[in-house]
C-alpha cells in the first residue's frame, strides 16, 4: 500500500462487493422462502409451476452475479494494484511517441482483456443458464457473430472518442476538462441519433409495424399523447431470447417506437397499447429528458474533478499507478477508481427510477384502460419469469421498477 488512498479505495472496492453478495444472498433466501406458495394477489393468474421456475431462474442469476462480482472485483484490483495497468502502459509507450497513438493501444489491449475476462460468464449464461429455463434462442453461430461485429463496432467508436478525447486533452490548455465534456456529451447524442437506423440494424432486423389495427390504435394513442415518431417497428428479439420487451430510441428525426416480436405475438392489441401508454408517460412526464439533464450535470462535475486530479500523485500513487501526467493513464485512473465510490448512491437513484414507474403507470391509466395494463405486466412477468417476492432491501438497492405485488396494486386503487 502506497499511502492512505490505497486503504480508503481497497476498503470501498471490498466493501461494495460484500454488501452486492450479500444483497444476493438475501434476495436468494427470500425468494427461496416464498418459493413454494404463489402470492395471493397472482394465484388466479400464475401457475405454481410457473412461480416456482422464476424462483429458481431468480436463484441462478443470483449465483452468477457473485460470481461477476467475485471476477469483477479480482480484475479491479489486479488492474490497480497488480499492476497490469502500468504493464499495458509500458507496452503502449512502445509503439509511438506521442500520447495519442499509444493511448489508443493502451485502451484496446485494456479493453480485450475485459472482454476476455467477461466472455466465459456470458457463454455460461447464454447457453447454460438461459437454455436452461428456456430463453434462449441464439445459436452458437450468431453469438459468435454478435461478438465479433460488437467488438468490431465498439473498437472504431471506441478508437474515434477516445482519439478525440485525447488530442483535447493535450491541446486544449488549462481548461481541457470543459472541453472534453463537450465533446464527449455532444459524442453521446451523436451516438444516440444514429444508433435506431445506424448500429442496432447490425445486429437485430427491424420491420415496419404490419398489423394494421393495432398500427391504427397505437397511432392515435401517439396524436393523443402528442408523441411524433418516425416509425413503429417490430424486432426480431425471437432470434436470441424469449423475452418480451418495447422502447423508444433516438431522439429527433431519429426517434421511433420498437417492439419485441415476442411481446406482438404474446400479448392483445388492447395490451399492447396500454403497455405503450405506460413508455409514453415517461416521455409526456419529461422523465427521459430530465434524466438526460442530470446526466449532463453529473458528468460536467466528474469532468472538473477529473481535471484537478490531473497532477495528483495523491491518486495515482494511491491506485499504484505510474505515468503521472499522462492522460491515458489519468482516465483508466478515473474509470475504475470512481465506481466504489458511487456505489452507495445507486438505492438513491434506484427509487428515483422507481418513482418515475409509477408516475408512468398512472398516466397509462388515464390513456387506456388499467386492467390492461394489469394483465400485460402479469403477462411480462410470467413470461420471463420475474421473482413475484424479492428481498425488499435488495429490490430497494437494485431494482429501477417497483415490485409486482406493489405496482399492480396502485394500478388496482385507481380503477376504484
Amino acid at each position: 500500500m502506497n499511502n492512505v488512498f490505497s486503504y480508503i479505495f481497497l476498503f470501498f472496492v471490498l466493501s461494495a462487493a460484500s454488501i452486492k453478495i450479500w444483497l444476493s444472498w438475501r434476495q436468494i433466501t427470500t425468494v427461496r422462502l416464498h418459493e413454494d406458495r404463489v402470492p395471493n394477489a397472482f394465484s388466479e393468474d400464475i401457475s405454481l409451476e410457473a412461480h416456482q421456475k422464476a424462483a429458481k431462474y431468480t436463484v441462478a442469476k443470483m449465483k452468477l452475479s457473485n460470481v461477476s462480482t467475485v471476477i469483477d472485483t479480482v480484475l479491479l484490483l489486479a488492474l490497480t494494484f497488480g499492476g497490469i495497468l502500468n504493464w499495458l502502459f509500458e507496452i503502449s509507450a512502445f509503439t509511438s511517441e506521442g500520447n495519442i497513438l499509444p493511448g489508443l493501444v493502451f485502451f484496446g489491449l485494456l479493453g480485450l482483456l475485459i472482454t476476455a475476462a467477461q466472455l466465459p460468464l456470458d457463454l455460461y449464461k447464454t447457453f447454460i443458464l438461459e437454455e436452461k429455463f428456456g430463453f434462449n434462442k441464439m445459436s452458437p453461430s450468431l453469438f459468435v457473430k454478435d461478438f465479433f461485429v460488437g467488438l468490431i463496432v465498439s473498437a472504431i467508436i471506441g478508437a474515434i472518442f477516445i482519439a478525440g478525447l485525447l488530442w483535447v486533452m493535450e491541446t486544449a490548455g488549462v481548461n481541457w476538462w470543459l472541453y472534453a465534456w463537450l465533446l464527449t456529451i455532444s459524442f453521446w447524442f451523436f451516438i444516440q441519433y444514429i444508433s435506431p437506423t445506424v448500429l442496432a440494424p447490425m445486429f437485430n432486423k427491424f420491420s415496419p409495424l404490419e398489423n394494421d389495427n393495432l398500427k391504427e390504435r397505437i397511432e392515435e394513442l401517439l396524436i393523443k399523447c402528442g408523441f411524433q415518431s418516425s416509425g413503429l417497428f417490430v424486432m426480431d428479439g425471437s432470434r436470441r431470447s424469449s423475452h418480451g420487451n418495447a422502447y423508444f430510441t433516438g431522439f429527433g428525426k431519429s426517434k421511433r417506437i420498437v417492439f419485441f416480436d415476442t411481446l406482438i405475438n404474446k400479448h392483445s392489441a388492447d395490451e399492447i397499447e396500454a403497455v405503450l401508454a405506460h413508455e409514453l408517460g415517461h416521455f409526456k412526464l419529461r422523465h427521459v429528458l430530465k434524466l438526460t439533464c442530470f446526466m449532463v450535470l453529473v458528468s460536467v462535475l466528474f469532468f472538473g474533478l477529473l481535471g484537478a486530479l490531473q497532477q495528483s500523485t495523491f491518486v495515482h500513487e494511491g491506485l499504484n499507478l505510474q505515468g503521472l501526467g499522462s492522460s491515458s493513464m489519468l482516465l483508466a485512473a478515473f474509470y475504475f477508481g470512481l465506481p466504489p465510490f458511487l456505489f452507495l448512491f445507486r438505492p438513491v437513484f434506484a427509487a428515483y427510477l422507481r418513482k418515475n414507474e409509477f408516475e408512468a403507470d398512472a398516466y397509462a391509466a388515464q390513456q387506456a384502460p388499467a386492467k390492461e395494463l394489469i394483465k400485460a405486466l402479469i403477462k411480462l412477468y410470467k413470461d420471463n419469469s420475474s421473482t413475484l417476492t424479492p428481498d425488499k432491501l435488495y429490490s430497494a438497492f437494485y431494482d429501477s421498477h417497483p415490485p409486482a405485488s406493489v405496482r399492480i396494486a396502485r394500478l388496482e386503487a385507481s380503477m376504484n
